[in-house]
Parts: structure tokens; sequence; C-alpha cells
């Protein structure tokens, strides 16, 4: 609300001596007219003059004064009308310009809004698509270290098993030379009448031992094979599993730069699609390839397995050969040892 110190029709005369000096009136020069008044108060006693003087723009001045004063009245009319006209035309136009100039400024930000969106969508699903793949390749490479360890515990089994065949073997091999060196020294102690037949059944036996360590070195041979069938095979996968550690590892630099690589979207993507190919393809052949070592293992062990078996055969046979054998012998020298107790027979008491 306007104050009481300055009033309405003060300002009104200011504007009436602006005017016909050829100044359009504004709160500044007012104010210096006036010598005293607050801006607000002038502002509002200005608001309302010029509400006035536009409704009251097409009425003429007042009749019935002076001829001169009339005249000097209508031309200050005239010249405050076109001085109105013009300061309203050029409000308007600077008015139109700055709301163009607006209305510019606002599409190109709109424009600029627009395409930081697209850029920032884009770079969102390209982001997107990254993480999607690191997460594939953190699968499968938990996966393949799953079946690294896999390996590993059948490889720590299947060389259990051959230490304690090895240890079999050797208690085996150790209960033949007992064995034997109690064969040796029984047939050491047989008669001169059986020692031709002992001998023969020391060659025999020695050909069944010749067999036996034979199998056993076939066996140790199949055994060392299939070691280092597994350990090339077992370097294979840790080789593989070290470059899929490195390309991770090279994923993931490659997004932390992703934000500094924004012109090459397209082209990464295309990159990314391709080593993702590259990828599944590759996976499809370790996979292939994961499925032939474990046929592979699997005829390696049904092998040795056989072999075990044949081997334990041919040792249980020559076991029984030796008892054979042996009771043979026992029996030659028992038979060997009793005409030679009765004591050889009186030629003169045959004849009588």
């Amino acid at each position: 609300m306007a104050r009481s110190g300055v009033r309405y029709e003060d300002v009104q005369r200011a504007i009436d001596e602006l005017m016909a000096r050829g100044e359009a009136p504004s709160v500044q020069k007012i104010r210096e007219a006036l010598g005293t008044g607050s801006f607000t108060t002038i502002s509002e006693h200005l608001r309302e003059w010029r509400k006035r003087r536009e409704e009251n723009r097409d009425v003429p001045p007042p009749r019935g004064m002076p001829a001169a004063l009339q005249e000097l009245a209508e031309t200050l009319w005239q010249q405050a009308q076109e001085a109105a006209n013009e300061a309203l035309a050029h409000y308007r136009r600077e008015a139109d310009d700055k709301v163009a100039e607006a209305r510019e400024s606002a599409a190109e930000d709109a424009r600029r809004a627009e395409d930081a969106e697209q850029r920032e969508s884009a770079l969102s699903a390209h982001l997107a698509r990254t993480d999607e793949r690191l997460t594939e390749r953190t699968a499968e490479l938990a996966r393949l270290q799953a079946e690294h360890e896999t390996l590993t515990a059948d490889a720590q089994r299947q060389r259990e098993a051959r230490e304690r065949l090895a240890a079999r073997l050797d208690e085996l091999q150790e209960q033949l030379e007992t064995q034997a060196r109690a064969h040796r020294q029984a047939l050491a102690e047989e008669e001169e009448a059986g020692r031709q037949r002992l001998q023969q059944e020391e060659q025999r036996h020695e050909a069944a031992e010749a067999r036996l360590m034979g199998l056993v070195d076939e066996a140790r041979q199949e055994r060392q094979a299939a070691d280092k069938a597994h350990a090339a095979h077992q370097a294979k996968l840790e080789k593989r599993l070290e470059a899929s550690q490195a390309e991770q590892q090279a994923l993931r630099e490659a997004l932390k730069g992703e934000e500094q690589r924004r012109r090459g979207e397209q082209q990464s993507a295309r990159d990314a699609e391709q080593a993702r190919r590259a990828l599944e393809e590759e996976r499809e052949r370790l996979t292939a390839r994961l499925e032939e070592a474990r046929q592979a293992l699997a005829s390696r062990q049904a092998r040795i397995e056989t072999l075990e078996a044949r081997l334990e055969d041919q040792l249980w046979s020559s076991l029984e050969s030796i008892r054979d054998t042996q009771a043979q012998l026992e029996e030659a020298a028992r038979n060997a040892s009793g005409p030679a107790e009765a004591g050889p027979e009186d030629p003169g008491r045959t004849e009588g």
C-alpha cells in the first residue's frame, strides 16, 4: 500500500513535466523531479497513471480553455501519445525478442536434455550389458574352477588307489619271495633222485615269476602313462583357467575405462558381441574337451581295474600253482623216502 508522503497528484505533475520536456516517465526520473518519495510508492502511482492513461487513450483534451493553451495541451497530448506508443512498441519488441530468445533457449535446452537423456540411456544400456557379460564371465570362471577342483579330487583319489595297488603289489611280491625262499630251501633238502624234477619245477616257477613281473611292469607303465596324460590335461586346464582369469581382469579394466570411451559405444558393442560369441564357442569347446577328458579318464580307470583284476588273477593262479608244486614235491619226497627205508632186496632170496 502506498505511503501518504507522496500523493498521486504530485506524481502526475512530475510526469507532466517530464513529458513536456520530451522525456519518458520512469520511477527514477519522477523521484528526481520530486526530490523525495520511496520507489515503491512512486512505482504504484506510476502504474495507476499508466492504467488511467490506457483507459483515456482515445479521449481528447477538454475544450473550453484558451486557444493557445488548448493548442499546447493538444500538442503535449499528441507528443505524449506518440512517446507512449513508441515506448510501448519498444517494450513490446523487447518483450517479443526476449520471448523468442527464451523459446529458442528452451528449445535448445530441450534438445540438449533429450540428447543427454538418449546418451545416458544408451550408456546405461551398454553398462548393463557389460555388467551382464561380466556376471556371465564370473559364473563361467566359477564353473571352471569347480570342474578343476573336481578333476583335482579325482586325480587325488586315483593316486591314492595307485598307491594302495603298489602297496598290495609289494606285499604280494614279498610273500612270493618268502615262499620262493622256503620252496628253494625245501628243494635243497630233497634227495638227489628228486633234484631233476625240482630243477624243472624251479624253472617253471621262474617262468611264472617272469610273466608275473612282466604284468607288473605293464601295469606300472599303464599307470605312468595315465599319470602323464592326466598331468598334461590338468596343465592345459590350468592354462585355460589362467587365460580366463586374465580375460576377466581385462574386462574389468575395460569396464573402468568405459566412461572415457563413450564415442566408441557402437564399436565396443560389436566387439563385446564378438567376444561373447567367442567365449560361447570357447565354452562349448572346453565342455567338449572336458567330456573327452572324462571319457579318457573313465577308459583309463577301466583299463587299470582290468589290469588289477588280471594281476590279482595271475597272482592267485601263481600262488595255487606254487602250492600244487610244493604239494607234489612233498609227495614225491615221501614216495622217494619209503623204498630207501625198506632197504634193497636180497637177490639170493629171490632165487630161492
